[in-house]
């Protein structure tokens, strides 16, 4: 019997099997940031533990409230910035080098095809997109793999997800994994790896795949993962290109984790998206799921676009499109937070910024803060925002706030309205 993409990494990756199918697994990669990690740092240091297994292979930022709006958040980034001097961690993005981790991490090279990785922080799916197992794990597995390097696993168990079709003008990689959810459930996926094929994920970017992976735990799943290809090639390149003698190389050593004919799955769903319009959430689970052309006229207080789904340059340079030349509606917020200082350095540089700001909105520097309600944008009570996040939980972006999660075009569209409303790229019927 064939093995899934998630079999073949976990039998090369293997260190033990305990009773109950628990895989051990040793890991390629230990990611940290402010918000998650100083708890399993301050407990390793009270247990006389502070070590860790390869100051090479532990990547760490502060992205989640930066710069720190209290003493708290202070603290945490100090706990953060002191353990990695003291333990010669070289990759630690601090205040001015740092953006969101699931977007600095894939842009400086550190996910690999094959690779395994962790961290505190349950959108470690979104790195599945290069064809790695990437999972969110708590306190004690963290600080487990700080120490150790390894990570325990049940056996994976995947669900395969076709993505057929022509995916319309207009309707994007946000729109494609909301309708998913819809069908699957918050719950459809629990404790299962989702496995992304089919031409339109084929046809998608490095920065759209990263989309579809990202909110993969929305439905429960342990990690979305998508198959190298040449496109997954291309833009590891500059960091593979001493590997490798061609890019045809890189990709033959890759497509070996390319699932087999006949791997076993637990389930297979086939999505037709030709028909799929762009879509928005309601309510506060991100199944929850309506057309935009059902909710225009949706009054929202602010707009929100970045994080770590919908904060690359792909993503502002739709938004900025939509919003070229125009002006926001008045009584609205709008905040843009670029998801890395390169891709705020490119869209300063190709005018998206000015475009921006000239449409009203607040730019701020790389961040997670608003997309959890902690910084940059908290909503008040009874208030509504059109956000490009990944999460619209009660509560999610600020107490008594209502969030709806959407794609950049639409947020921008959201914007220049002061209500849900249709991109102008996306035309009804084509």
């Amino acid at each position: 019997m064939g093995k899934t993409i998630a079999e073949k990494i976990f039998e090369a990756h293997k260190v033990d099997i305990l009773p109950g199918g628990i895989f051990v697994l040793k890991l390629d990669a230990v990611f940290c940031h402010e918000i998650t990690t100083p708890i399993a740092l301050n407990d390793l240091v009270s247990r006389k533990k502070d070590r860790v297994f390869d100051p090479d292979k532990i990547k760490a930022v502060i992205d989640h409230v930066t710069p720190a709006k209290d003493s708290k958040t202070a603290l945490q980034g100090k706990i953060m910035r002191d353990w990695a001097k003291r333990h010669g961690i070289k990759d630690f993005f601090d205040i001015g080098s740092n953006g969101v981790c699931h977007a600095i991490f894939p842009e400086k090279g550190f996910v690999r095809p094959g690779y395994t990785i962790i961290m505190g922080d349950s959108h470690t799916c979104t790195h599945g997109a290069f064809g790695a197992f990437a999972a969110g794990v708590g306190t004690t597995d963290l600080e487990g793999g700080i120490l150790k390097g390894i990570c325990t696993f049940r056996t994976p168990e995947t669900i395969k997800i076709a993505i057929n079709g022509k995916l319309p003008q207009g309707v994007y990689a946000k729109d494609v994994i909301l309708g998913i959810i819809k069908e699957l459930t918050v719950n459809g996926a629990t404790d299962k790896v989702i496995e992304f094929t089919g031409s339109v994920v084929d046809a998608m970017s490095m920065e759209s795949r990263m989309t579809l992976c990202n909110m993969a735990i929305e439905a429960g799943g342990t990690c979305g993962i998508c198959f190298p290809d040449m496109t997954t090639v291309d833009y590891l390149w500059p960091f593979i290109k001493d590997d490798f003698k061609t890019k045809e190389d890189a990709l033959g050593e890759y497509t070996r984790w390319i699932s087999d004919p006949g791997a076993p799955y637990a389930k297979k769903m086939e999505f037709d998206v030709s028909g799929l319009e762009p879509v928005v959430t309601v309510g506060y689970k991100p199944d929850q799921v309506r057309t935009v052309r059902e909710m225009t006229g949706t009054k929202v207080d602010q707009v929100y676009i970045g994080s770590c789904t919908n904060g690359r340059i792909e993503d502002l340079r739709i938004a900025a499109e939509v919003l070229k030349g125009k002006k926001i509606a008045p009584d609205l917020r709008g905040i843009v937070s670029p998801a890395t200082p390169h891709i705020y350095a490119t869209a300063l540089e190709e005018g998206l910024i000015k475009i921006f700001m000239d449409a009203g909105f607040c730019v701020t520097n790389p961040t997670c803060g608003a997309c959890l309600g902690m910084s940059n944008g908290v909503l008040a009570e009874g208030e509504v925002c059109a956000s490009t996040t990944n999460r619209n939980f009660n509560g999610r972006m600020g107490k008594g706030g209502m969030v709806h999660l959407v794609s950049p075009a639409t947020a921008a569209a959201t914007a220049l309205a002061g209500s849900i409303a249709q991109s102008p790229f996306y035309k009804e019927g084509k």
